[in-house]
């Protein structure tokens, strides 16, 4: 079965909160998908492609909604972005936005790909869908350019802002049905085409966001980077054993039983898996507290004990001893090293 790759907890939950709002019980589905609730208390977490496509695949089929995906871009919220949601709100003008698409959007998922080009006074965004359930794939464009350009317009804080044009590759779901995209695009939309994209007066992209911090968004490209280092080398087995370890690790703990749980399999079975990766569970632990102790570090106040508590140390004098073993600087060191940098 071709791999479909990793999906953020953040875009499922996208497609939940428009079905709930519905009045849809998303429970069954999230457990027909391999899922359950739980998964979506997870703010960084990751899923397998497979499950968010199975998950959007029944739920068209119990809507029977045509236009579900242009729908769900109705529900776009910063966090469906993950930290792309929050680097784009510190920039500076759309155009600072639209550029950081293509470099941090596998952090969203791996859905899809994009690429901009320029013509004359105008750019175009092309999109394309990696996934290939023909019931998934064309409401999955709907859903990325709905949710676009929708993130779009509040960002710019300009609800009247709108495309030139739209195209897209799906046959048109019914001449009722088209209204609902003009009426939220405000742009000719052509059905039947040769490619998935949006295109855009350039002019647009001189438009000022509403909260730029430069600082800000350094400090987040900066963890951004770490991310997707962090995917480019993590199977789906890895990646889901490390969200599963960050969500236990909000709550100190550090149980390789309920990782294993969480995932379905036994302890043992969970440690023959990852040693057929070459990898073992402690080295996973020790990368997922070594990337949460340089957040807590860099982005919050906490104290250094507490920080060691939280990421499920006994003693902070441990939590010091390896953190210089990786790092060759004390927890404290570093965090006043980084201050300095960006003052």
């Amino acid at each position: 079965m071709t791999s479909l790759g990793t999906a953020s907890v953040s875009a499922l939950r996208q497609y939940v909160r428009a079905a709930e709002s519905s009045g849809i019980d998303t429970s069954a589905l999230l457990t027909s998908s391999g899922l359950n609730q739980a998964t979506l208390n997870s703010d960084d977490g990751r899923i397998d492609g497979r499950q968010l496509q199975q998950f959007i695949h029944l739920l068209v089929e119990q809507t029977h909604n045509p236009i579900l995906g242009l729908e769900t871009g109705d529900f776009v919220q910063p966090g469906t972005y993950s930290v792309l949601g929050y680097i784009t709100m510190s920039c500076a003008t759309l155009g600072e936005a639209v550029a950081r698409i293509a470099p941090f959007e596998r952090l969203v998922g791996d859905m899809g790909t994009t690429r901009l080009s320029v013509s004359g006074d105008e750019i175009k965004l092309s999109w394309h869908c990696n996934y290939n359930d023909p019931v998934v794939r064309p409401q999955l464009v709907d859903n990325i350019f709905s949710s676009w350009i929708t993130y779009a317009r509040w960002l710019a804080d300009n609800r009247t802002a709108s495309p030139t044009s739209v195209m897209l590759q799906r046959q048109s779901p019914g001449k009722e049905y088209e209204q609902a995209y003009q009426e939220r695009w405000n742009c000719p939309v052509y059905f039947g085409a040769s490619e998935d994209s949006v295109s855009l007066k350039k002019a647009l992209l001189d438009t000022r966001l509403r909260q730029p911090d430069p600082m800000l968004r350094k400090t987040l490209e900066a963890h951004a980077l770490t991310q997707l280092a962090s995917l480019d080398t993590d199977s789906d087995l890895t990646s889901q054993v490390k969200s599963s370890i960050q969500k236990q690790l909000v709550h100190g703990i550090t149980r390789q039983d309920m990782v294993a749980e969480e995932l379905g399999m036994t302890s043992r079975t969970l440690q023959r898996k990852l040693s057929q990766e070459k990898v073992s569970y402690q080295k996973l632990l020790d990368e997922v507290r070594m990337t949460m102790a340089e957040d807590y570090l860099l982005n919050s106040d906490l104290p250094i004990p507490e920080i060691a508590l939280r990421l499920g140390y006994s003693e902070t004098t441990s939590f010091h001893r390896k953190f210089k073993a990786v790092k060759r600087k004390t927890p404290g060191e570093f965090r006043a090293s980084r201050g300095k940098a960006q003052r």
